[in-house]
C-alpha cells in the first residue's frame, strides 16, 4: 500500500509540473492554463513510457485509463469545474489543473498486537535422553588404560564430569513445515530491505506446507507437479499451450491449420486465465510484489526476492504462472510464428493480455495495471532464474534442520543450551577484565606447569626436555614458578655428569703414575 501511494503522488507531482498549459478558445471562450484530453493523453503516456517504475509497454489506453481515474480523482477537472462523474474524452475537450490536487497521505502500517500469529524457529527447548547403551565409553586398550595414560590427561584437559547425551524429539513433517515457513519469511524480509512485513505480509496466510511442496514436489523441467489432477490445468489448455510454444513445430491438437488458427489458440489460452477467481500472485501477497517493484533496478536483488516470494504461491498458483510466463518469453522470441495482432507488437500484446492476471488487488487500486504491466514485463524475461530454488535459503534451512537432529552432550548439573536465545551482556570495568583475562589464561598452565613437576614416573630427561620446551612457549607463567636459579633447582633434578669412555678402564683407587719410556737414538 506505501509504495503504490508513494508511485501515486509521484506521477501526480510529475504531470502537474511537467504538462505543457496554454490559451484555448472553446465556444468563443477563452479559458487560460487549460490543455486538450488528447495533449493529456499524449504528454503522460511519453512521461509513463520514460519512467522506470512503468517503463516502455505502458499503451496508450492504459494512459487514457489513468487520467480516468485522475478525474474522478479530482486530480484534473474540466474548464467549468466539473469533476468525479464526468468520464474523460481523448479528444479536444478542455480540462484544468485544480488549485491543489488532492495527493494521498501514505498509510501507516498497524503494529501487530499479538505476536503469536509470528513464526519462530524451534530450537533445542524439548530433548530426550539417547538409550543407556549408547552412552557406554569404547573399551581401550591396555597402554591407553593404564594410570599414566589417566594422569597425562587429567594434567591436558582436567576432570571429565559425569556426561550424558541428548538430542531433540524426533522433528515431525509438520515442524519441517513450520521451520520453512519461518526462515522463508525472514529472508525475504532481509531481501526486502524492511525492518517489518507488518502492512505487506500477514504470517497467518502463509503455508509451510505450500513452501516444501513448491521446493521439493517439480519435474526434471523444474515445473511443480501437483498431488491432485483436479487442480491442474484442463488438458485442452495444455495443449494449446504447447502448441503455441513449439510453433510450427508440433501441433497437439490435431486439428486442421487455417489461417488465422494461432490467435485462436493464444485466445483459447487468455479465456481460461482470464476466467480465474483471482490473479496467480493472490490478494494476500499483492503488496509483497508492489514492493518488489521497487527493486527492479537491482536485476539481482529483484531476481532473489521473486524467487522467495514465488515460494509462498499455492503449489497450483505457481505452476499455472511457470507456464504461462514460459510461454509469454518462447512467443515472443519465436520468429516464425505470424502476428498475432493487426496493430499491437506480439509482446506488448502477450504483456497487456494476462498481466491482470498475474497481479491485481481485491481493491480497485489506481496503478494496478501499470503495476502488473512492469512486473510482468521483468518476470516474463527473467522467468527461468526466478523459478529456482534460492540456494542461500535452502543451506540455511537444511543446517538448522540438521542442528536439531545433531545429538548433543549435557553434563550433569549444567542447564546451558548454547542453541537458544542468546542472553545479554554486562559490561565490566577494564581492571575486572583484566584479572579474569590473566585467571582464564594464566592459571591453567600453571596447573600443567605444577602437574608436570610432580609427575614422578616421567623420566628426568624427559621431564627436563618438557620444561625446556614450557620455558620457551609460556616464558612468563616458567619465571613466575622460577624466579631464581636455586628455586629451579630445588625442584628440577639437575643433570648427572657423565665419565668420558676413555677414562672409565683406569683403577681410580690408585695414584696415576707419570709415564715414562726410554729412547735411544742411533748415530
Amino acid at each position: 500500500m506505501c509504495f503504490a501511494v508513494m508511485q501515486w503522488n509521484e506521477t501526480i507531482k510529475l504531470f502537474r509540473g511537467g504538462m505543457p498549459l496554454r490559451r484555448h478558445w472553446a465556444h468563443f471562450r477563452c479559458y487560460d492554463s487549460s490543455f486538450t484530453g488528447s495533449e493529456a493523453v499524449d504528454y503522460l503516456h511519453e512521461l509513463l513510457r520514460h519512467n522506470y517504475n512503468f517503463g516502455p509497454e505502458v499503451t496508450r489506453h492504459q494512459t487514457l485509463q489513468l487520467l480516468k481515474k485522475f478525474l474522478k480523482a479530482h486530480v484534473i477537472e474540466d474548464v467549468k469545474g466539473r469533476h468525479g462523474t464526468e468520464d474523460f474524452e481523448d479528444n479536444s475537450h478542455l480540462y484544468r489543473f485544480p488549485t491543489l490536487s488532492p495527493l494521498k497521505s501514505v498509510p501507516i502500517r498497524p503494529l501487530l498486537r499479538d505476536s503469536s500469529d509470528l513464526p519462530r524457529l524451534i530450537r533445542w527447548d524439548d530433548y530426550e535422553e539417547l538409550p543407556q547403551q549408547e552412552n557406554v565409553a569404547p573399551l581401550k586398550s591396555a597402554a591407553m588404560a593404564s594410570d599414566l595414560w589417566n594422569k597425562r590427561h587429567s594434567v591436558a584437559i582436567g576432570d571429565v564430569h559425569e556426561c550424558k547425551l541428548i538430542r531433540r524429539k524426533e522433528i515431525t513433517s509438520k515442524q519441517v513445515d513450520h521451520i520453512w515457513k519461518s526462515m522463508t519469511i525472514a529472508h525475504l524480509q532481509r531481501v526486502l530491505g524492511l525492518k517489518t512485513l507488518d502492512g505487506i505480509l500477514d504470517p497467518a496466510h502463509v503455508n509451510g506446507k505450500h513452501i516444501v511442496h513448491n521446493i521439493f514436489s517439480v519435474n526434471k523441467a523444474g515445473v511443480v507437479v501437483l498431488e491432485h489432477k483436479a487442480e491442474d490445468m484442463p488438458y485442452w489448455v495444455v495443449s494449446a499451450m504447447k502448441c503455441l510454444a513449439n510453433w510450427p513445430n508440433t501441433n497437439d491438437m490435431k486439428q486442421p491449420v487455417y489461417p488465422g488458427f494461432e490467435r485462436d489458440i493464444l485466445r483459447t489460452v487468455a479465456d481460461y486465465y482470464q476466467r480465474l477467481k483471482e490473479p496467480l500472485l493472490t490478494f494476500h501477497l499483492y503488496e509483497v510484489f508492489v514492493n518488489i517493484l521497487g527493486l527492479l533496478q537491482e536485476r539481482d536483488v529483484a531476481t532473489e526476492a521473486l524467487q522467495v516470494s514465488c515460494l509462498l504461491l499455492p503449489p497450483p498458483n505457481r505452476r499455472r504462472l511457470q507456464l504461462l510466463l514460459r510461454l509469454m518469453a518462447r512467443v515472443c522470441q519465436n520468429p516464425l510464428l505470424p502476428p498475432l495482432n493487426d496493430t499491437i507488437a506480439t509482446r506488448t500484446l502477450m504483456v497487456q493480455m494476462f498481466s491482470p492476471c498475474v497481479l491485481g488487488s481485491a481493491e480497485d487500486m489506481d496503478l494496478d495495471e501499470l503495476f502488473a504491466t512492469k512486473l510482468v514485463t521483468f518476470m516474463m524475461e527473467h522467468h527461468s532464474a526466478i523459478f529456482q530454488v534460492n540456494t542461500k535459503l535452502r543451506r540455511q534451512v537444511e543446517e538448522h534442520l540438521s542442528h536439531l537432529k545433531r545429538a548433543q552432550i549435557k553434563y550433569a548439573g549444567s542447564d546451558t543450551d548454547f542453541s537458544a536465545s542468546p542472553a545479554f551482556c554486562k559490561q565490566i570495568r577494564r581492571v575486572d577484565c583484566e584479572e579474569q583475562k590473566i585467571i582464564g589464561t594464566q592459571t591453567p598452565l600453571q596447573q600443567l606447569l605444577e602437574g608436570l613437576i610432580a609427575d614422578k614416573e616421567l623420566p628426568a630427561k624427559d621431564k627436563r626436555k618438557r620444561l625446556k620446551q614450557f620455558q620457551k612457549s609460556y616464558p612468563e607463567v616458567y619465571y613466575n614458578r622460577f624466579p631464581t636459579e636455586e628455586s629451579k633447582a630445588a625442584v628440577i633434578p639437575e643433570k648427572t655428569p657423565r665419565l668420558k669412555p676413555h677414562l672409565m678402564f683406569f683403577n681410580l683407587k690408585k695414584p696415576l703414575q707419570p709415564f715414562q719410556r726410554s729412547w735411544s737414538f742411533r748415530a
